[in-house]
């Protein structure tokens, strides 16, 4: 008796592509920004990076990957310990492909000194790239390692919270940059730090963003054929009654991409000048199309 193999889902491998190839382009943009902006000028805003930073000026013989590498192992060596197997997941990969792909940068890039002599636009780039590269990762639900080992065994064995605990020894490597580098490059680490949260939340709202549009027209049979055979997505129709005209009315609601809410309101610009359209942006879409709860 012969087994069928079982067939391929294409949409799944699809997926687990778009989710590898997400995860390793934040952590190549992670480690540019460590690599070509953080390290030449010393900003430590903390983290392993951070740390790495600060111990690759003590022992100038190794470089900052090579600590990574060295802290990383030994955090995922903790966590393994400490958490299971089970509950460390892609962190043990982040964690390696980062160190790897910081390494490979400073193969590629040996740099002795910041690429211009413009510090404050070099912080810039030291903040903007990392943060876009963490919230690429953070996006797709994994996380860039290092540090979020920590932060799980704090949570699995102790009551201190997480944030603050964190917070704390980003400081701590915040101060000893601030000693070593003087108060200029300590203060460009105060900053750092403060920002770096703050563009990672803004990046994913950016990346997550979509236009909830709310439509009320004369002709909605063909805005809702419009909506499902040209932009492929789906609505909601509910009954309304106009307070000033007392005309029943068919409101359609709809979430669309930019894009795709520009097409709209196109179609309905041609379709029904006189059509109401009221849009609004939202990063937090979760049901079918969008994201998963």
């Amino acid at each position: 008796m012969e087994h069928k193999k079982p067939k391929l889902d294409r949409k799944k491998l699809l997926e687990d592509a778009r989710f590898f190839g997400l995860l390793n382009l934040g952590l190549i943009l992670t480690a540019l920004g460590i690599v070509l902006f953080k390290s030449p000028n010393q900003f430590a805003f903390g983290g392993t990076s951070g740390l790495s930073v600060i111990l690759a000026t003590l022992f100038p013989r190794w470089n900052v990957g090579a600590f990574m590498w060295v802290i990383n192992i030994a955090l995922v060596v903790l966590g393994f310990c400490l958490l299971g197997r089970k509950s460390m997941g892609w962190t043990v990969y982040s964690s390696f492909a980062l160190s790897f792909y910081v390494s490979l940068c400073e193969w590629i890039w040996p740099l002795s000194a910041p690429l211009t002599d413009d510090t404050f636009l070099e912080f810039c780039f030291a903040v903007l790239l990392p943060a876009l590269g963490g919230a690429i990762v953070f996006n797709v639900g994994a996380s860039t390692g290092g540090t979020d080992i920590l932060a799980m065994i704090l949570q699995k064995y102790t009551s201190m919270e997480i944030g603050r605990a964190l917070m704390v020894s980003d400081l701590g490597i915040v101060a000893v940059a601030a000693l070593l580098y003087g108060p200029r490059t300590g203060m460009y680490c105060i900053l750092g730090m403060v920002l770096k949260c703050t563009v990672v939340d803004g990046a994913i709202e950016s990346l997550n963003l979509r236009k909830v549009c709310t439509i009320i027209t004369k002709y909605p049979d063909e805005v809702e054929k419009y909506i499902i055979e040209e932009l492929h997505r789906s609505a909601t129709e509910q009954p309304a009654l106009g307070a000033y005209t007392r005309e029943k009315e068919r409101v359609l609601m709809t979430v669309l991409t930019r894009a795709e809410a520009t097409r709209l309101r196109i179609f309905l610009r041609k379709l029904d000048p006189k059509a109401f359209l009221t849009i609004v942006n939202s990063s937090e879409i979760i049901g079918k199309g969008f994201r998963s709860i």
